[in-house]
């Protein structure tokens, strides 16, 4: 058994709205970038500071279907899963890119325009889509008919 831990948890917002695409087998891929933010005082000039991180996410199958239709530029999402670094070759240089391969989603803040909010979304490890039940009292203006679960006990 490995004591090992690759989880990472950010809350963010969308720099962009997320790019949708498909693999051989039919599978949706989202890729997109949140930005999150930090603020300090500069102990020397007591001046506020500020500095923004751009986190690369990706979801797969379920997960990047909800996120294809419910996200946008600007959204607030609360995201967990997964380092994950690739290494590609370009004009002759080696490349490295460090993503997140997102397992759970929680959309948070007030809800996008000419959209309808989810509450959360899990990816189980193993695959396959997301479902579950919804929420025992629907909040309002909340779609009870969107797949969600809060935990993967629901799977």
């Amino acid at each position: 058994m490995s004591n090992d831990l690759n989880l990472c948890q950010f809350i963010g917002r969308l720099g962009k709205d997320p790019e949708m695409r498909y693999m051989p087998n039919g599978d949706a891929v989202a890729s997109f970038s949140i930005a999150c933010g930090s603020k300090w005082k500069d102990k020397q000039s007591g001046e506020q500071r500020e500095a923004t991180e751009w986190i690369r996410v990706t979801a797969f199958r379920r997960l990047a279907e909800i996120v294809g239709e419910y996200l946008k530029k600007g959204s607030q999402i609360y995201v967990s899963g997964k380092m994950k670094t690739r290494t590609y070759e370009k004009d002759g240089q080696t490349h490295y890119s460090t993503e997140i391969i997102a397992d759970q989603l929680q959309m948070l803040g007030s809800k996008p325009q000419g959209t309808t909010q989810q509450q959360g979304a899990t990816q189980p490890q193993g695959g396959g889509g997301a479902r579950g039940s919804a929420p025992a009292a629907a909040e309002p203006g909340f779609d009870d008919d969107i797949p969600f679960c809060t935990n993967g006990t629901d799977w």
